[in-house]
């Protein structure tokens, strides 16, 4: 494939997601063109005049529509913010890429979560894994990608990578930045919401986002829908990645403490973004896993940076670090199991 000639329009290109997907695209030498419904804004590590800005709202099928003329690809990775009207704007959205991709005969990449399996699905998650979510949140995910297979059947094209929960330099809203620690703020301990013996999934962003333009760059062999399964870093003890966390900010492994479920109880029906969060507190509860042999089968390995790396950028990124790392990791290197898939 000649990426120089291709063309992605990138939805959500502010967001965690779609920031890093163009990143990626824009380093294989694609075009990215982005709708904002401003004037052109500033995305992170990435050169002014390296995007294409048109006017727009994802709302606006028209507007979407006209932005995707000419496109190869579509990144819908807008969603809507603070968690409010989440069904009323999140479904109309994906009903205008789904429009736009079919005029422009675009393939649509589509970022997963696990949020579309309950707990009949564990411990580890196949792409075909029976779909029950017991959340309100699980249940759009279910209808979202429902329509996108229900498209595909007639020609539009959607690649779907799931991932556990994300992290990095730009992810924004996620519940490293804050649940676990505090943006902007130097860590001084780390707060758990999961069992510590209970196996957790995470998605470093960069990588994940490689992956997108990996398998993208095969899309001849993509089927019209087709979903894969990242693993990233899979711990089978999740507290590993708040230990982690300790060895780069510099503080001692002690500072991990158990997240306050019962504060976000109280304050939940005050606080929207509390209540999301207690919505998911099942996926933190169990065992949940990735099983990415369908991912190693197409790509021969998943694209992975060390954990220490990824958290050194990641704490970078947010401001919360308060000395070099390499002056303070006096834990030897952590393990995990997210090279290969599990046998």
């Amino acid at each position: 494939m000649n990426s120089s000639t291709r063309t992605a329009l990138v939805l959500g290109i502010t967001g965690g997601v779609g920031g890093e997907i163009a990143r990626a695209l824009l380093k294989r030498g694609w075009r990215v063109r982005a709708l904002h419904r401003g004037a052109a804004a500033s995305v992170a590590n990435v050169p002014q005049g390296s995007i294409d800005w048109v006017r727009g709202d994802a709302m606006n099928a028209s507007d979407v529509i006209a932005a995707a003329s000419g496109v190869t690809a579509i990144v819908h990775g807008v969603n809507p913010p603070r968690y409010e009207n989440w069904r009323q704007l999140a479904i109309p959205m994906l009903e205008n890429t789904i429009a736009a991709a079919r005029a422009a005969r675009a393939r649509i990449l589509f970022p997963g979560t696990i949020y579309n399996f309950g707990m009949a699905a564990f411990p580890l998650l196949r792409e075909d894994s029976p779909q029950r979510p017991t959340t309100r949140k699980g249940a759009i995910r279910v209808e979202m990608e429902q329509l996108l297979a229900n498209a595909a059947a007639d020609g539009v094209r959607t690649l779907i990578v799931r991932a556990g929960d994300f992290f990095g330099p730009n992810a924004g809203n996620s519940w490293l930045s804050q649940g676990l620690i505090s943006a902007g703020k130097p860590v001084r301990r780390v707060w758990y919401p999961g069992r510590f013996d209970a196996g957790h999934a995470w998605a470093y962003l960069p990588d994940l986002a490689e992956i997108f333009c990996r398998l993208l760059e095969r899309d001849a062999q993509l089927a019209n829908f087709d979903v894969y399964h990242f693993r990233g870093h899979y711990f089978d003890r999740g507290v590993t990645l708040a230990e982690a966390v300790c060895d780069v900010a510099g503080i001692p492994r002690s500072r991990i403490h158990r997240f306050p479920w019962w504060a976000t109880t109280i304050a939940a029906p005050f606080v929207k973004m509390l209540g999301e969060m207690q919505e998911v507190r099942y996926l933190w509860q169990e065992t949940v896993e990735l099983d990415n042999r369908k991912l190693l089968a197409a790509l021969g390995e998943e694209t992975h940076t060390p954990l220490h790396a990824a958290l050194q950028s990641t704490l970078e990124g947010l401001g919360c670090l308060r000395v070099p790392a390499a002056k303070t990791n006096r834990h030897p290197p952590l393990s995990d199991s997210s090279r290969s898939a599990r046998p």
